[in-house]
């Protein structure tokens, strides 16, 4: 009787070199997304719940879009802090050409061609109610009004000069209202990244700092944002926004929602993203400022999370960290 199996696994782990020749899941830069906060401000802005994440001036932003470049990182998403005194119970602001986010995009498209632009449809950071959709005066969220809205939206940016919009109101049928409206008016190659599984979540409460949203939210979003019970609910989420024309589907938030990335990827052929969202970001700081993580040690870990559960990408605040460690 032998002492030992002859099938000894821990050959394959013995050195470096192995482990790396044998090794099932790839994480490079190219599958990390940067979201980036934007100000209409003169400074960066420090957000004291998001340590090392700042809110950057238009100014600053072509610094940003060569940095991703210099890092492998494919595109930059964009999230606005718009003022107080331009948020309205209508949203107006998300349709000025003049916006924000468009100014925004130009910065990133003069400093390089490199990264592409991603950004965010939906209302919320122009709402003075914080909801990312249009209301009634008993306070519901209207979906068809704010389709149109955010058609409106959709095309504003694209003219702008966006790569790639995500839509993440989840307002229903707006994947379908966008792409017939971006192929009537000549944006047949834009990309539509629809946020297909987006959960009512409390790992979001960073994200509202940061785009000035906190404390502007009157009840909340769940009528509209999944049910953080539901799973089989996404896939056909999913499937409604890909027969609608998406390119491809989000889930968010991704770490604490991983078995819903995989199945998702595991039902459909397209790529799949996940958000690393604002609560899980602040989570792993805090750990790494008391001294239990070590944030070199469980950022690349996480990240791996989610390419093995299926993800194409992540939007991750880490992503320049991130990237730095993998092409160290």
């Amino acid at each position: 009787m032998r002492a030992f199996p002859e099938t000894r696994l821990r050959r394959n782990r013995r050195t470096p070199w192995l482990r790396a020749m044998v090794r099932e899941t790839v994480l490079t830069p190219a599958n990390l997304l940067w979201p980036v906060f934007v100000t209409a401000g003169a400074e960066p802005e420090p957000i004291a719940t998001m340590p090392g994440v700042v809110r950057h001036p238009l100014a600053g932003l072509g610094a940003i879009a060569r940095e991703a470049a210099s890092l492998g990182i494919p595109a930059i998403a964009l999230f606005p802090n718009t003022p107080g005194e331009l948020r309205t119970d209508d949203g107006r602001e998300a349709l000025n050409p003049d916006n924000l986010v468009c100014r925004a995009i130009a910065e990133l498209k003069a400093a390089t061609d490199a990264v592409g632009v991603m950004t965010d449809v939906a209302l919320d950071p122009y709402t003075a109610h914080g909801h990312d959709g249009l209301v009634d005066a008993a306070g519901r969220v209207l979906n068809d009004a704010t389709v149109e809205v955010l058609v409106g939206q959709a095309l504003n940016q694209a003219r702008a000069g966006a790569d790639i919009l995500a839509p993440s109101d989840m307002m229903d049928g707006r994947i379908g209202a966008i792409r017939r409206a971006l192929e009537a008016e000549g944006f047949p190659e834009v990309h539509l990244m629809a946020y297909s599984a987006k959960y009512a979540s409390g790992f979001y409460g960073p994200f509202r700092d940061a785009v000035g949203a906190a404390g502007r939210l009157k009840g909340d979003k769940a009528t509209y944002q999944m049910d953080p019970a539901n799973a089989r609910e996404a896939l056909a989420e999913v499937a409604l926004d890909l027969a609608e024309g998406a390119d491809s589907v989000m889930v968010k938030p991704g770490l604490a929602y991983l078995d819903v990335v995989k199945a998702v990827a595991g039902r459909f052929d397209a790529p799949v993203f996940a958000y690393c969202v604002s609560g899980e970001y602040a989570m792993v700081e805090a750990a790494v400022a008391a001294g239990m993580l070590a944030r070199e040690a469980v950022v690349p870990e996480m990240l791996l999370a989610f390419r093995r559960a299926g993800a194409a990408g992540v939007l991750t605040y880490h992503a320049p960290f991130a990237a730095r460690l993998l092409g160290a």
